[in-house]
């Protein structure tokens, strides 16, 4: 393997994943991130197998499982009762979870991992340009840096640089977001799954334990409130209080819980976009994460693509004999992976959150008797876990991964309640 100069643009999962692994690699990795402090965006998220695999092999698994909530199962329902949805791991593989994680968490997991941050992270460096053929960067004052062997693009679903590789086959917002906050858990009783209750395809709010953050010991509960991104102002407009009577009346069960939003600011926007891209390298640029192949979050499987984006482009650059054909096999493994990902959740997005009340009312009848047949709730469930590969195909978890899933949790790790 030849060491390169690799520059990557973004520090997020995906960029900090990049820089851990290259770095370990041997490589000399410079990061650019447009943020003059970084820290972690969004609220908590679910880690499935596929992306703790990743993790598992970097060595971080055991951090991972002291700070996450174990997640056995995704449950959601309707006001007035009616299960919706109702998916174990267990299915699947009795030794399965999935773990809900704080932003927090897995930035400073991340971070605490690459040794070089100190000398190699270029903070508060906005790049708006990449000179693809000779890896030189622009940034919003005019400076060049580089060149560079190598540039990796992972500043996000709103890439600026993505453009220059290639142009995207799709890109555009969805027209629905949501409003993302952390809450103490409290007395919940569900801290072993991800919960969440719909109204139609208008309302959907969750409730993802995530567990604690480094020098944060309490336990929390990831909140989120569906809503279209053109009534975020009408949303705040509206007032608190008659916001969490609408809650309290869609999800009285969690009133202690919602209790703890007690201002607007407290709660974060998120905007999402679907984004397809044809060709992920071009010259001495490739994409990865959410630059490469952004999708709705209804799956969940952001954090895990970017995770498996960096461990695929290592391992490429590691047993190619150039630079082209590294980047022609990461694109081959992970597009392999990903299309189908995008196509259910571009087909998912509208049963959730749109104004299609005829599709919420065939999604509350048929999704949970096709999560019971044999035949569809094996295919929902490796479309869950992340191991669905292609249509027919699976992706592997090693025997090693899942013995340590079985080990006895670290000090600290939130196991499902009985």
């Amino acid at each position: 393997m030849t060491p390169r100069r690799i520059a990557i643009v973004g520090y997020g999962s995906a960029g900090q994943a990049c820089a851990v692994l290259l770095g370990r690699d041997g490589h000399e990795v410079t990061v650019f991130e447009r943020v003059p402090q970084p820290g972690p965006v969004g609220a908590g998220f679910l880690l499935q197998p596929s992306g703790l695999q990743v993790l598992w092999r970097m060595g971080l698994l055991d951090p991972v499982l002291r700070h996450g909530a174990r997640v056995e199962r995704l449950f959601g329902d309707t006001p007035s009762g009616r299960a919706v949805m109702d998916m174990r791991y267990a299915g699947l593989g009795s030794r399965l979870y999935g773990v809900g994680l704080q932003r927090g968490a897995l930035f400073s997991i991340l971070d605490a991992a690459w040794p070089d941050r100190a000398r190699a992270l270029r903070a508060g460096c906005e790049i708006v340009a990449v000179d693809a053929a000779r890896g030189v960067l622009r940034d919003a004052q005019g400076g060049e840096h580089g060149p560079f062997d190598l540039v990796v693009v992972a500043d996000g679903a709103a890439s600026r640089l993505r453009e220059g590789v290639a142009p995207p086959h799709v890109d555009r917002p969805y027209p629905w977001g949501a409003l993302w906050c952390l809450l103490p858990a409290g007395d919940w009783p569900w801290t072993g799954e991800l919960r969440q209750r719909y109204l139609a395809a208008r309302r959907m709010i969750g409730l993802l334990p995530v567990g604690s953050c480094p020098g944060d010991p309490v336990r929390r509960l990831s909140f989120f409130w569906s809503l279209r991104t053109d009534a975020f102002e009408d949303w705040q407009a509206r007032g608190l209080r008659a916001w969490q009577q609408e809650l309290r009346q869609l999800w009285p069960e969690a009133d202690g819980v919602f209790t703890g939003i007690t201002d607007p600011a407290q709660l974060a926007r998120a905007r999402y976009r679907d984004t397809i891209v044809r060709r992920w390298h071009h010259g001495r640029v490739v994409l990865v994460g959410d630059a490469a192949h952004a999708m709705s979050p209804q799956l969940g499987q952001g954090v895990n693509m970017a995770l498996m984006d960096a461990a695929a482009l290592a391992q490429a650059l590691r047993e190619a004999a150039g630079l082209e054909p590294a980047l022609d096999a990461y694109q081959r493994q992970r597009r392999a992976h990903v299309w189908i990902y995008q196509l259910w959740s571009r087909w998912l997005t509208p049963l959730f959150q749109s104004e299609r009340d005829t599709a919420a009312k065939l999604r509350d009848a048929a999704l949970l008797p096709l999560g019971r047949m044999p035949g569809g709730r094996g295919q929902m469930l490796r479309v869950l876990t992340g191991t669905r590969r292609g249509v027919f195909g699976t992706l592997a978890l090693e025997p090693g991964f899942v013995d340590a899933l079985e080990q006895p949790l670290p000090v600290g790790c939130i196991a499902a309640a009985d």
